[in-house]
């Protein structure tokens, strides 16, 4: 395997000696900021950017996603027309995310009674 490191060493530098890394476009610029999802484990990072790079996404950010959709949804509703299903299908997502390691999309309870508190002293006064 030493002479395939060896062989593109040699390539890199003839190129470079040749002049033909001169003007590429980008060149001198910072390089782009990185938009993965900040709960991906810096182990991941490598793998998840040759992914994102191709297209793919992988299947817990799909969740993520799609629980942060569903949790915006079940917001904008009011109690009486919440959807059971939307709730179960936001609860599987969580479990699996949280089976899978990662983190799953929770608001604190604290904060969540507030803003019911806050709804509810809104609702009265209208």
């Amino acid at each position: 395997m030493w002479f395939l490191t060896e062989l593109a060493e040699r390539r890199i530098a003839q190129a470079r000696d040749a002049g033909e890394f001169d003007n590429l476009p980008g060149a001198g610029a910072p390089l782009p900021d990185d938009e993965l999802d900040p709960l991906v484990p810096e182990h991941q990072r490598i793998a998840y950017r040759v992914l994102k790079n191709a297209g793919y996404i992988p299947p817990e950010l799909e969740m993520h996603q799609e629980a942060v959709a569903l949790s915006l949804k079940l917001a904008a509703a009011d109690e009486v027309n919440v959807d059971a299903a939307m709730l179960a299908r936001l609860e599987k997502i969580n479990l699996l995310l949280r089976q899978s390691g990662h983190a799953a999309l929770t608001v604190p309870v604290r904060y969540a009674a507030g803003i019911e508190a806050r709804l509810r002293s809104s609702s009265t006064k209208g």
